[in-house]
């Protein structure tokens, strides 16, 4: 018997050496493994023991692989942040994690019919990381729990309201795409990778998490759509909403230019509108270009920002109008919400009876632009000197 495997052996010596060849090669691939495992940046991975029970091996496996790269990714936040402070960074669903993962490795693998125990090594993108470490980042907070720059919002040089971010849509128009959260989007993750800085205008690119996704998308950013443009500066802690629409200019493939637009929306009106026309240098990589166009356009949204409320400081004006209201609970509500317009200086209330209030507005800037704040915040102002009416919106029934 072994002279035959022998024989066996010798009458195949030519499959034997390319097998021996193919079997060497295996075990370099397996010795580079742990090597291409190395290619993925440290601080984007974090291993995690998983133990999960279900009905099933299979669920069980699920289950343990979901709160896995949970607690993984907290981890790796924990490690890039350099504090644990998970209360600052914004609800992620299971889905939008898993849609962070790039890879896992599993090891130490035991389960039974109900039972799952494993030890998983997540390897997160690091673009997608880096913008959730920068929306966190973006929302400082005091020792006693406020936002830094809410006190003090009255003092010369403060912008008024910088306590909350002005949220950054970047949309990128390359050829016939036009793209806000579908990757790839070199625009906004050149936006997501710079520094949140430190003046008192913070700027925000939201996660792109599947709620934002549901909120609004390219189209509806570029079309300006109040509802929406609302809807995710609320959702991602501000009032402001500024639409950063890149269209790539390209010759031979080779990116060489940027016509950006900027309009800039409180409560989803236009405030703000420039173009800005950003060229690339010689031998400039594309990555390196848009990064410096994203911060380019960034200084001109904080220095606008800061031009457009403290520049009109000396140039107050004022008028005077009647609310009509249905009980003093309405004059409230009015009140209220007159409060929350930066540009609103001071309201004297000049009468009250049950059916009206007269008040004297103190504001900066204009008339057109104090409607647009009002209406931001359901109020409606009608009419001109010296006949203004100002009244919840809903309420032009109401004498």
């Amino acid at each position: 018997m072994g002279l035959r495997l022998v024989s066996v052996i010798r009458g195949n010596r030519a499959v034997w050496r390319p097998l021996g060849s193919l079997l060497l090669l295996l075990g370099v691939m397996m010795r580079a493994e742990p090597a291409l495992a190395q290619d993925h940046s440290e601080g984007f991975s974090a291993t995690v023991k998983v133990d999960a029970t279900a009905d099933s091996a299979a669920a069980a496996r699920d289950l343990a692989r979901i709160d896995g790269q949970r607690r993984a990714l907290a981890m790796v936040i924990d490690q890039l942040s350099g504090v644990s402070d998970s209360a600052k960074l914004p609800k992620l669903d299971d889905k939008t994690i898993t849609d962070m993962v790039e890879s896992f490795e599993v090891a130490n693998e035991r389960m039974s019919a109900v039972h799952y125990l494993a030890d998983y090594t997540f390897h997160f993108r690091p673009p997608k990381v880096r913008r959730l470490v920068h929306v966190a980042d973006s929302a400082p907070t005091q020792a006693n729990g406020k936002p830094s720059g809410a006190e003090g919002a009255d003092k010369p040089g403060v912008v008024e309201g910088s306590g909350k971010p002005i949220i950054v849509l970047p949309v990128y128009k390359d050829a016939a795409n036009t793209v806000l959260w579908e990757d790839p989007n070199a625009w906004r993750e050149a936006w997501a990778q710079r520094s949140a800085g430190s003046g008192a205008t913070r700027l925000t690119v939201p996660l792109g998490d599947a709620n934002d996704l549901a909120v609004i998308d390219a189209g509806r950013a570029e079309a300006g759509k109040p509802d929406a443009l609302t809807a995710i500066a609320q959702r991602n802690g501000g009032d402001e909403a500024v639409v950063a629409l890149a269209t790539a200019r390209r010759e031979a493939d080779q990116l060489v230019g940027l016509d950006v637009t900027v309009k800039r929306y409180r409560f989803g009106h236009l405030s703000d509108t420039h173009n800005t026309t950003l060229a690339a240098d010689p031998g400039e990589r594309a990555d390196d270009f848009l990064a410096r166009a994203a911060a380019t356009i960034a200084g001109e949204i904080a220095t606008g920002a800061e031009k457009n409320l403290l520049s009109r400081s000396d140039q107050q004006a004022s008028l005077a109008a009647s609310v009509p209201i249905g009980s003093i609970g309405e004059w409230v509500r009015v009140r209220d919400r007159l409060a929350s317009v930066p540009a609103i200086r001071k309201v004297d209330l000049l009468s009250l009876n049950r059916h009206e209030a007269k008040i004297q507005i103190k504001y900066v800037g204009g008339a057109d632009q104090l409607k647009s704040s009002l209406a931001g915040v359901d109020l409606g102002l009608a009419g001109t000197d010296p006949e203004w009416r100002l009244q919840l919106s809903g309420m032009a029934g109401v004498h």
